[in-house]
């Protein structure tokens, strides 16, 4: 179980902080199926073995953060098992629960043989090395705050600093309170999610912290976050080679992954509802009944298209989208209406598992089918207009991602996806039904998916002008952890699990839809306050570019979350 609920908060100086307070979720995580390294709390990464540490001891904290009172702590682990080494200390807002980690490593090749002596690696050099010493870095003596200091470790020749040590004292730390890294066991990482930026106006230099994450990331990708922040001045520059790095993954068997008896569990216990909007008239179905009730494959040059097997077994696979085939409905107006509508008996998830941040998180893609996707209502000021085709178009799939951390099986984050872009939010931000199933909200119409209960506005929320996304509880729903249909799981290996034959077209589902959406739009300019009354051609660039065309939305395989990571 999550181990943060044996965090105690020390005082590091005479100034109090509100205590973030330890995050886990609302039931006890079940004991998982028999597997090789999946939630065993170890693992391995070829040279290297790692634990993830969520125990931590608070070192510093600051309000650096303009207009933020709680400013944020800064930690460093504890609890390290013996023969396991610290890579740097951890930091969080004070306005959020604790619920970080940070890895702690040692050396996979590194042993005490009956000899006495250690045996090297088979580069001839240890994987992991004590630092030569210390740069500080940055350093503020602050009335409000106390001091802080931060150190960057400096690593031998040939091997690379994971994080950045914080002190509340000006003595440079030992160099046994951290290891470096070789350095062809790391990958390049990045910055992301700005934690917290220094007032300008109190500090000379504004400084900067950041998360960080592996440049490169997907299914493929054999990047590990460390846990660890990154800090500089506003002189730094995001884009610059950062003097930290990530660990990666040499170990191509992906021991940490769950087997199929656990993806089963981890869906069965973990599987969100989800909830369409009580005035939804455009519910989801299975991809088999959309067959069944009468879908099209139309092709390029044809007048008349071509009833679908039930099974999708005669439509043209692979390629790419080339604008050859793609789905419609059937042409029979009564039919196109009951498709139209969906069947909400027959909906089930299909459900893609891939290693994600070097095999070290699973992520678990749950698809939403939607025969059709309804036309929108444009939000302007505190007036909402129903449009009568805009936003229309035959075939919708979105989705919502589970993110699981395979050392204890632990749900971590769920992506969302909302149209062209998502948002990944943490499991202490989610609502929770029967247990530790989170709740996705489906709204209305664009079945775009959403956290919590609410309106949301795609457009220029500057301006309250875009499309409205409501989305709300109701009898409308869907427990994909029991209605699901497992369609992907390729680390498994061939034949594990069988992938649908409709899961093959690389075409669209659903013809290419260009609107006359000048037209619709013009009723409504002279609606708009006074204050945002520009030309015309302004106007629409407030609304989303999704209303004046829309291409056939492509079938799961090939969006690029598939392969890649998701959009943040």
């Amino acid at each position: 179980m999550f181990g943060c609920d044996c965090f105690y908060w020390t005082q590091v100086n005479e100034f109090y902080f509100p205590e973030p307070q330890p995050f886990s979720l609302p039931a006890p995580i079940p004991q998982w199926p028999q597997g090789q390294g999946f939630a065993t709390e170890r693992i391995n990464l070829g040279e290297l073995k790692v634990i993830k540490i969520t125990q931590f001891e608070s070192v510093w904290s600051c309000s650096l953060l303009h207009g933020k009172k709680n400013g944020v702590t800064f930690y460093r682990p504890v609890g390290i098992p013996d023969g396991f080494y610290c890579l740097g200390h951890y930091c969080q807002s004070n306005d959020q629960p604790l619920r970080g980690y940070v890895l702690v490593a040692c050396d996979a090749n590194t042993k005490k043989p009956e000899v006495g002596h250690l045996r090297q690696s088979k580069s001839g050099f240890p994987a992991l090395k004590q630092p030569l010493n210390y740069s500080l870095i940055w350093s503020t003596n602050s009335h409000d705050d106390g001091s802080g200091y931060f150190w960057l470790p400096n690593p031998p020749a040939g091997y690379k600093a994971m994080g950045v040590l914080v002190t509340n004292k000006p003595e440079e730390p030992s160099v046994e309170e951290v290891r470096c890294v070789r350095a062809d066991l790391t990958e390049k990482c990045e910055t992301c999610d700005l934690i917290i930026s220094s007032d300008s106006k109190t500090f000379k230099n504004q400084f900067q912290i950041w998360n960080t994450r592996p440049c490169k990331r997907g299914m493929f990708a054999k990047g590990v976050p460390v846990g660890t922040f990154y800090c500089g001045t506003y002189l730094s520059s995001e884009d610059d080679l950062l003097d930290v790095a990530c660990l990666k993954n040499l170990d191509s068997t992906l021991q940490a992954m769950p087997n199929l008896d656990q993806i089963h569990a981890l869906i069965k216990h973990y599987g969100p509802t989800v909830f369409f909007h009580p005035d939804e008239d455009y519910l989801p179905s299975s991809v088999q009944w959309f067959f069944k009730n009468g879908a099209l494959l139309c092709q390029e040059g044809k007048d008349e298209g071509e009833r679908i097997d039930y099974r999708g077994s005669n439509l043209p696979s692979g390629g790419e989208n080339d604008g050859e085939y793609w789905i419609d409905l059937p042409n029979d107006d009564d039919a196109r209406n009951n498709i139209k509508r969906g069947d909400l008996e027959s909906a089930e998830l299909y459900v893609h598992v891939k290693p994600v941040l070097g095999g070290t998180f699973t992520d678990i893609a749950m698809w939403v089918f939607c025969p059709f996707n309804g036309p929108a209502t444009l939000k302007v000021g505190l007036m909402s207009i129903p449009m009568t085709k805009i936003g229309q178009h035959v075939g919708d799939w979105e989705h919502f991602t589970l993110r699981i951390s395979n050392f204890t099986g632990e749900l971590w984050q769920v992506f969302f996806s909302e149209h062209s872009g998502g948002r990944w939010v943490d499991a202490s931000d989610l609502e929770f039904i029967e247990g530790n199933k989170p709740i996705v909200y489906s709204s209305k119409h664009g079945h775009a998916s959403y956290p919590h209960p609410g309106t949301y506005l795609q457009g220029s929320t500057k301006f309250g002008i875009g499309v409205r996304n409501d989305a709300a509880r109701s009898n409308y729903y869907v427990d994909s952890s029991t209605r699901y249909q497992l369609i992907a799981a390729e680390y498994l290996g061939d034949g594990v699990v069988t992938e649908p034959c409709w899961l093959q077209f690389m075409r669209e589902w659903g013809p290419t839809i260009v609107y006359d959406s000048r037209s619709e739009l013009d009723k409504i300019i002279n609606l708009l306050p006074f204050f945002v009354r520009f030309s015309v051609e302004n106007i629409f660039d407030l609304f989303p570019t999704e209303l004046y065309g829309e291409e056939g939305p492509t079938g799961p395989k090939v969006k690029d979350n598939w392969l890649g990571d998701e959009i943040c």
